[in-house]
């Protein structure tokens, strides 16, 4: 039985990129990234770190200068001094001064202006989590105190490090620094500025690259807590076709195992199908499969397992428990033997079964036998690595926030929230700061989890929010009252949430290639407004919109409309430049705040000048495939470019090159769709195209024929179609 596939490590710096002296190791991971380390003894930790695995990075430029008494180290960007001494780092011995701004950083000064990164869960939130740091600040620096993680060993588990003693805290300290001189130090220090696009790009190089997830998880996914039948989820995903709402994943909620146990357990954790609910499981996966849906199971495994499950006799024999005893198999991360097994004959033979991917619902705390390891971290790992154990599929894990380094392990769970609008107003913010620690695929509860429903205005505000976040999922509790069925609302309610949830679905291709963005730059798909505008002021106080991707910024609507007016009040702020709405084609100058005002059915979404955005066509359940026409959207104003990245949505054959780019040119008044790069195979074998400029007038005109239409300010043209080799150049005239 083996374990979890070790990942490829690359921990040990190119000696040219190490500065030494007695007690204290400097290496220059970048021009802006340099790890700081004091040992005592001298000797230095080379294992990859939970967040640091790949240390051996191309060198950069620097200078050294090294005597008995000093060692300065300058790159492009960073001077760096130190005075050496016996004690170590302090104040007064070590300072980073960032060149292009002349700030100076001093060991032990605190992060002030840290512009925070992402927390563990948003479970009982109400709109007030606390954020860990993360690795952009106002002030230009961030550090990462690593000193106290675990390492990977040779076998690829994880082990406490040499320098960290029984007595002393096993919590990475991302807030602060210990004053403690005494233990080993290990810190990371960031500093870049204002240019948060190479934090992020410098970061993932140096921890491991953000994984290309699968793309039908980029479609509507629907969850309850709730004790379904097979036949009440066939019914009602039946339901969802019927009234023309699309779907890409059901998941199972933990009423898919025996829960009624005899006493024997609390029955949370569990194994084994509730054949009552599920007589035939194998089955209702493949009915499941058939209609073009993925599912996952939930689980909660603290508990372990105990005699009720089908699998225990072979898991008590695989733990040398004589299966007679009855006695309970404890959960233990920290054992590699219990590991494989938990693997092997517990998950396995459900993926066997049909089961696409798992839903790790940890909440029971942050201890395991091994001190400083916490079960959730090494859960995410463990679990995204089995999933991708045959080298082919694309694994990722549905999960709780581990901590630093999960970025790796896409997607983010986020937890048992409130139904109140606070929560839904804080969801904005607290999405975008993840971009910060290159967490970028959070899943939220569309409609919040528990306690006592909200208006149907509530529950479409945050539906719209859902289209425009990472990941729509769509849950509740199992409340009677919390339904999350879009024909459950009101009539209008019901319309606006089906067009939100078709939209979505259109836009895949859009959001897809952002996910390749993410994968190649470690930018996430959702990104604060201070990306790229660090010199405003608004841009720190605009945190309830965001940027979506390259081309658009969304501002959710998250409080009620007014009484008096039927719409709801929002003041959102636009970088310099001109903007567009991007369904009403209305242009808006940038450089300031706006007062914009939502009917219901209004999702705030702006597009910048220049802005391509590509979307399927399909609004229903075919729609998650590489499309066979797209629909292109392009507003006026600037020059742009746009990459519609694909690739066959679930192997890891794009880490091979297994993929295709088609560019979007809009240039010199001229849009060009431009010859397929890459694995042509991939698409389709003639694609129609369908462009629609937007936010332009009635004069407004092209070289081949169109329509237009006044209420969205659209001119749509006639469309054409194209083999992948094919390129076509179509003249636009604004005039």
């Amino acid at each position: 039985m083996p374990l979890p596939p070790v990942p490829e490590f690359h921990p040990i710096a190119d000696p040219e990129a190490v500065v030494a002296a007695k007690h204290v190791r400097f290496t220059v991971l970048t021009d802006r990234l340099i790890r700081l380390e004091y040992a005592g003894d001298d000797r230095f930790e080379d294992h990859p770190s939970q967040a640091f695995w790949h240390r051996e990075q191309p060198v950069p430029a620097f200078k050294k200068t090294v005597s008995n008494s000093r060692i300065e180290i300058e790159t492009d960007f960073l001077h760096l001094k130190y005075q050496i001494s016996a004690k170590g780092f302090s104040g007064q011995t070590l300072s980073i001064t960032l060149k292009q701004t002349g700030v100076t950083w001093r060991y032990g000064m605190r992060q002030s202006g840290n512009l925070k990164g992402t927390a563990r869960t948003l479970d009982g939130d109400s709109g007030a989590t606390e954020l860990e740091n993360g690795l952009l600040s106002k002030s230009g620096w961030a550090v990462v105190d690593d000193s106290k993680s675990l390492v990977f060993n040779e076998t690829g588990w994880l082990e406490r490090r040499r320098s960290v003693t029984e007595t002393q805290s096993s919590r990475r300290n991302l807030a602060g620094i210990s004053s403690d001189q005494h233990g080993a130090k290990d810190l990371y220090f960031f500093g870049y500025g204002t240019d948060y696009a190479a934090c992020m790009r410098d970061f993932t190089r140096v921890s491991g690259d953000v994984p290309m997830i699968p793309r039908y998880i980029l479609g509507n996914w629907w969850s309850r807590y709730w004790a379904y039948t097979q036949d009440e989820l066939r019914s009602l995903m039946a339901e969802f076709r019927a009234h023309d709402i699309p779907l890409s994943v059901c998941i199972i909620d933990m009423d898919w195992h025996i829960t009624k146990t005899g006493n024997q357990s609390s029955g949370w954790t569990g194994y084994t199908w509730n054949r009552e609910l599920f007589p035939n499981p194998e089955d209702f996966i493949r009915w499941l499969h058939g209609q073009g849906l993925r599912t996952a199971l939930n689980l909660h495994p603290a508990l372990g397992l105990h005699p009720h499950e089908g699998q225990y006799e072979r898991m008590a024999k695989w733990m040398n428990v004589n299966p007679a005893s009855e006695n309970p198999i404890p959960f233990d991360i920290a054992d590699p033997h219990f590991m494989e097994g938990y693997f092997e004959i517990l998950h396995h033979p459900h993926e066997t079964a049909g089961i696409d991917f798992w839903w790790m619902d940890w909440q029971q705390g942050t201890k395991s036998k091994v001190r400083g390891l916490d079960p959730l971290w090494f859960l995410n790992h463990l679990h995204f690595h089995d999933l991708g154990r045959d080298g082919s599929k694309r694994p990722f894990v549905f999960s709780r926030w581990g901590g630093l380094g999960n970025h790796r392990y896409p997607i983010g769970f986020s937890g048992d929230t409130y139904v109140r609008w606070s929560t839904l107003a804080y969801q904005p913010y607290f999405t975008a700061s993840a971009a910060n620690v290159a967490y970028g695929w959070w899943s939220h509860d569309i409609g919040g989890h528990m306690v006592k429903d909200g208006t149907p205005e509530l529950y479409l505000r945050w539906v719209q929010f859902g289209v425009f976040s990472p990941i729509f999922r769509l849950h509740s509790t199992n409340r009677p009252e919390l339904d999350r069925r879009p024909w459950g609302k009101p009539e209008r309610y019901f319309k606006a949430a089906r067009d939100a949830m078709q939209l979505r679905h259109a836009l895949i291709p859009y959001v897809y290639s952002m996910a390749w963005r993410s994968h190649q730059t470690g930018l996430a798909l959702v990104t604060p407004m201070y990306y790229g505008n660090m010199q405003e002021d608004a841009a720190f106080e605009a945190n309830d919109q965001y940027y979506f991707g390259s081309e658009l910024i969304a501002a959710p609507v998250t409080a009620p409309v007014q009484a008096s007016t039927g719409l709801a009040s929002k003041r959102v702020w636009f970088p310099a430049g001109d903007w567009f709405n991007f369904f009403t084609g209305e242009s808006i100058s940038g450089g300031g705040w706006h007062k914009v005002q939502a009917a219901l059915e209004d999702i705030p979404v702006y597009a910048k000048a220049g802005a391509i955005v590509p979307l399927a066509p399909e609004a229903g359940w075919d729609g998650i495939d590489n499309p066979t026409a797209l629909d292109i959207y392009i507003f006026p104003g600037a020059d742009n470019t746009f990459d519609l990245y694909e690739d066959d949505g679930e192997t890891n054959d794009y880490l091979r090159g297994q993929y295709a780019l088609t560019t979007f040119a809009f240039e010199g008044g001229a849009f060009t769709v431009r010859p397929v790069r890459g694995e042509t195979s991939l698409v389709p074998g003639r694609r129609t195209y369908r462009i629609h400029v937007r936010g332009v007038d009635a004069t407004a005109g092209a070289s081949i024929p169109g329509t237009y239409e006044a209420s969205t300010r659209t001119l749509s043209l006639k469309p054409f179609t194209l083999a992948p080799d094919k390129s076509r150049t179509i003249k636009i005239h604004l005039s």
